[in-house]
């Protein structure tokens, strides 16, 4: 079984789990994504909507479940086969919050290119900046590394 581990800064880090943290409680009761399903029966679309969050939130909790006390003793994740595709659709619930939440006001070119002055950010975006670039950079390293499906397209 293919397997990475990356050793992380915690001093970097840290501050970045605690907005993982807050975005992740409002990612238990809403979507990421939310849906539009008009055509659906009412009933159906609690209970799609209830799984879908249920799913999100168990793969929100393996995400935070890599930092627990073993990275904050020797710094280190690890990804595998069995958590890559469960950890790269969490980055990308996280993401898509941040964007929502707290980077509406930046460009779709400067949240994917990263290109932009930090020291011009108020603390709590830039926080939230970093998060979401960082959670770019984990879903990037799965993708290289552990995804071949998508390597072999």
């Amino acid at each position: 079984m293919k397997r990475i581990e990356v050793k992380l800064s915690l001093a970097v880090v840290a501050p970045l789990l605690d907005v993982i943290k807050e975005v992740a409680g409002g990612l238990e009761k809403h979507l990421a994504a939310p849906l539009a399903l008009q055509d659906l029966e009412p009933d159906f679309q609690e209970t799609w909507v209830d799984e879908l969050l249920e799913h999100q939130k168990t793969e929100v909790a393996t995400l935070l479940g890599l930092f627990g006390d073993e990275f904050f003793s020797d710094g280190i994740v690890a990804f595998d086969e069995d958590n890559a595709e469960t950890i790269v659709r969490a980055c990308a619930a996280v993401r898509l919050r941040l964007r929502e939440k707290y980077l509406q006001g930046l460009g779709d070119d400067t949240l994917e290119s990263g290109e932009i002055d930090l020291t011009h950010l108020e603390e709590p975006l830039r926080k939230a900046f970093m998060c979401y670039l960082f959670l770019a950079t984990v879903q990037e390293l799965i993708i290289q590394h552990l995804d071949e499906t998508i390597l072999d397209t």
